[in-house]
This record gives structure tokens, C-alpha cells and sequence, in this order.
């Protein structure tokens, strides 16, 4: 498998080449050349692998450059008991006839984004190992992403951390796994806006090849290749638990950064009998706007809310590009005026052209929560099956009510536990969730970051001074 620019300006690279970076030298995203297509008797003889084997299957059709037995020895490392709390690594949860759940967040920081990060850190290991240097990692996070990738480079051999993050706009639980980390190699930095601030900083570093260069700056983003495909197995995994042969299911995604949702994307591309994928957006609903209209509109700092979704908060999905490419035909010259259009008037609308109609082909729809549904919902939930879901979960529990269909089961993902949202789950049903073994008193731990404004310039200069 090689690997190519959505911009088309980048000479085709293997999987060990581009696994540590970032945006591709032109500025695009990484994506393959094509999708493996997985058949019908290869799908159902992977019944019966255990999550190992079966992540193993999936990525070594994407990994030419690392030999398959290093490959295999780096995933059952990563997918154990002891990491992710259940040999099932991702159960899926029957809530009733029809609609299940997909419990992501079993990992050490509680969230889906431990699934892709505890590979990706283990992965960076052992390519930085074999290339006899260093990495130092800029992302930014608005809440779970920070976390997981902090806990996952924690103590890696080669490795610093920069995280960026919206000062103030994460959940005091969110804030404190972070911030409460004093490892050497990681750097908490609290970014004075909204995470679309925190996230065009590390564009705007990435962007400066010379500086990459001379500091070896890598990401975790979801605009890391790895760490998208990573997140392609559960959607295989849940469908195996649950469907017939043949049988069609849907997913519902609660998503911001449009990384979760694209994981499914790329399984469905691959031949996987997916339905529809519904994208669940909060009261900023940029991709819902999009889905329904054609209409791909960033919003500013100002029309940014925040909600009790917080993860969610965003208004510039960086992985957008890469499914736009897909709906384009994966033709980079029609790609490339849109993102011009996007950084020059802030949006752009395919709205009544083929492309926007060509939408239905892929299986996407949407739709958006308000605070007062999510409330609604985590009560609902805990009263029908006493069961405690998070803001995100269940932003897309709601919004897949409007998408069952008879005989097509719907599989919600899960995104966190409640537990890193303990306010609202309070106001939701008056109790406070109980934090898991080992976090308790987590948000009195001493915490340590630094301030610091959106600042391109600033940012490099403390890069520079810590690496």
C-alpha cells in the first residue's frame, strides 16, 4: 500500500514513511491509494478472531513496510485485558430490539480515542527505534484526544508531548488527566480560545516544513493517518458481534472532527455492510449544516458554543478533506479550489451539484442535539435500562432515534464515560457518576501546564526551548 496528498502534491510514500507526521509536504492529508476490498467469505471467516487478530488483519492490509510479524507482536501488545479492562476490548451492549451500543471507553483515559492511541504510541516506539530518533509530538485536543495521547506516549522511548487545549472550555475531569501528568516528556499548554484556535496553531507549525524539519515535529491528530485506520476495527468488530451474513447495520457517531465517523467511511469502503452512517453533531453543527445542505461553513471563535458536549466543540473538522476527496472521485484538482475557497471566504457550497447528490451514495446523514435532548436522554436511558451514559453518547443516541429503520440493527458509539462529565450527568438525573478505580480525587491532584495565547510564533519558540 502507498500513500498519496488529497492535495496531489506529495510523491507516493509507505506507511513507515508517513506514520510519524502529520499534513503531507503540500499541505493535504494522507490517504491511501485505494481501499483493500474485503469480500464476503474473507468477512465472515473472521468470525471467532479475537480483537488482536482481527485489528491484525485490517491494518496489515494498509502496512506494507513493517514486517507482518513485528506488526502482529505490536497489536497484541496493545490489545489486552489489562489495558482495556475486558478480552472483548469493544463489547457491544443490546439497549433493546434493534438499537445497541458500542462501548469504546474501557481504555486508561475512558474514551473512544484510547482505541487508536495506545497502538499509535506503541507503533511510534518502534519506528522511532528503527530510525534512531526522535519525535516531537504537537496536537491539540478538545477534551479526550489530549488525554489519550498523553497517556499513550507516556515514558515512550523518543517521544515529547505539546498538547494544546482551549483554556477552559474542557471538563474539569478532562482537564485534570491532563494537566495532573508530570512526566518530563509531556507539555500541557492551555491555549487562550476555542480548540479551532488550538488546532490551526499546530496547522500553522506543520505548515512550516524547515521548522518540522529541524524539530522533528509529528502528530497525533486525527489527521494522523495511523491513528484513523486504527479506529476501522471496531466498526468490523461490532459487526461481526451482531449481524447476519450479508446483513446491512447502521452506525450513529457522535462526532466534531469528523475522524470517528470517517473510520466508518473507510470500513464501508472496504465492503463492509454498512447502511447509513449518521453523523450526530451539538448545537454546533457545521457537518449537519453540510449533510443537509451542501453548505460547509467554519464558524469563528464567537459562533463557537460551548455545550455539554464539550468534545465536540468545534467548527472545522480537520478530516473533512479526506471524505470530500472520496466524493470528489479522488481527484485532487477539484479538491483543491474548494480549500482554496474554504481559506479565502471561510466555507464553501456544493449544495444542488452532482457531487452533493452523489452524498446518499456513501450512506451519510446526520442530524444535531440541544442541551435539553441530551439531558432527556441520559434520564431515559438510566430510568428504561439503569444504565449511565456521557453528554457525547448521548447526543448520538438521540439523534439515531430519527434514522431506524425495520431490520437494519443500529449500533450507537460510545465516546466516554460519564464519569469525565460528572455536571451534567448531575443535572441530568441528580447523581454523580461514580469515577472509576484509580481516579478517584483525580481533580485535587497538583496540576501543571502553561498559558499561552494563539500565538504562531510564541508557540514555536517554547517548542523550541523544550525540545
Amino acid at each position: 500500500m502507498r500513500y498519496l496528498s488529497t492535495r496531489g502534491g506529495m510523491p507516493a510514500a509507505g506507511f513507515a514513511e508517513i506514520l510519524l507526521g502529520g499534513l503531507a509536504p503540500d499541505g493535504g492529508l494522507v490517504v491511501p491509494e485505494h481501499y483493500p476490498r474485503i469480500d464476503t467469505a474473507t468477512l465472515s471467516g473472521w468470525r471467532g478472531l479475537d480483537y488482536p487478530a482481527l485489528a491484525f488483519e485490517i491494518l496489515s492490509r494498509y502496512v506494507g513496510d513493517i514486517e507482518p510479524v513485528v506488526l502482529r507482536d505490536v497489536v497484541s501488545r496493545t490489545y489486552t485485558p489489562e489495558v482495556f479492562g475486558t478480552p472483548d476490548i469493544t463489547p457491544v451492549e443490546r439497549l433493546e430490539p434493534g438499537l445497541f451500543l458500542l462501548r469504546l471507553s474501557n481504555g486508561p483515559t475512558l474514551a473512544f480515542k484510547d482505541l487508536a492511541m495506545q497502538l499509535l504510541g506503541n507503533l511510534f516506539e518502534y519506528q522511532l527505534g528503527r530510525e534512531g530518533r526522535q519525535l516531537n509530538i504537537l496536537g491539540a485536543t478538545s477534551g479526550d484526544t489530549g488525554s489519550a495521547a498523553e497517556y499513550a506516549m507516556r515514558g515512550k522511548r523518543g517521544v515529547r508531548v505539546f498538547m494544546l487545549s482551549p483554556d477552559g472550555r474542557m471538563s474539569a475531569f478532562q482537564r485534570a488527566q491532563m494537566f495532573s501528568l508530570h512526566d518530563e516528556n509531556i507539555f500541557n499548554i492551555a491555549i487562550d480560545g476555542v480548540f479551532d484556535d488550538c488546532q490551526d496553531l499546530v496547522k500553522a507549525v506543520s505548515s512550516d516544513l524547515a521548522f518540522k524539519r529541524r524539530h522533528a515535529i509529528g502528530t497525533v491528530n486525527s489527521i494522523n493517518w495511523a491513528r484513523v485506520v486504527a479506529q476501522v476495527v471496531y466498526y468490523f468488530k461490532a459487526w461481526l458481534a451482531i449481524a447476519e451474513d450479508g446483513q446491512p447495520v447502521s452506525f450513529c457517531v457522535p462526532s466534531g472532527n469528523f475522524g470517528n465517523v470517517l473510520a466508518g467511511h473507510i470500513a464501508r469502503m472496504m465492503g463492509l455492510p454498512i447502511a447509513k452512517l449518521v453523523v450526530a453533531t451539538n448545537e454546533n453543527d457545521v457537518l449537519d449544516e453540510f449533510f443537509r445542505t451542501g453548505r460547509y461553513r467554519v464558524r469563528g471563535a464567537a459562533e463557537t458554543y460551548s455545550t455539554s458536549s464539550p468534545s465536540m466543540d468545534i467548527s472545522k473538522a480537520s478530516n473533512f478533506e479526506r471524505f470530500v476527496f472520496d466524493l470528489l472521485g479522488r481527484d485532487p484538482g477539484r479538491l483543491a479550489p474548494l480549500w482554496e475557497r474554504l481559506a479565502l471566504e471561510g466555507g464553501f457550497d456544493i449544495g444542488g451539484t452532482d457531487a452533493f447528490a452523489a452524498i446518499a451514495g456513501f450512506g451519510f446523514a446526520s442530524g444535531r442535539s440541544t442541551h435539553a435532548d441530551r439531558m432527556r436522554t441520559i434520564r431515559d436511558l438510566r430510568e428504561r435500562c439503569g444504565m449511565l451514559v456521557d453528554t457525547h453518547t448521548a447526543d448520538g443516541l438521540f439523534v439515531a432515534q430519527g434514522y431506524r429503520e425495520e431490520g437494519v440493527p443500529m449500533i450507537c458509539l460510545e465516546t466516554a464515560l460519564p464519569a469525565k462529565f460528572a455536571d451534567a450527568i448531575r443535572e441530568a438525573t441528580g447523581v454523580d457518576p461514580e469515577p472509576p478505580a484509580g481516579f478517584a480525587g483525580l481533580e485535587q491532584r497538583v496540576q501543571r501546564y502553561v498559558r499561552m495565547p494563539a500565538d504562531v510564533a510564541m508557540l514555536k519558540n517554547y517548542i523550541a526551548a523544550h525540545c
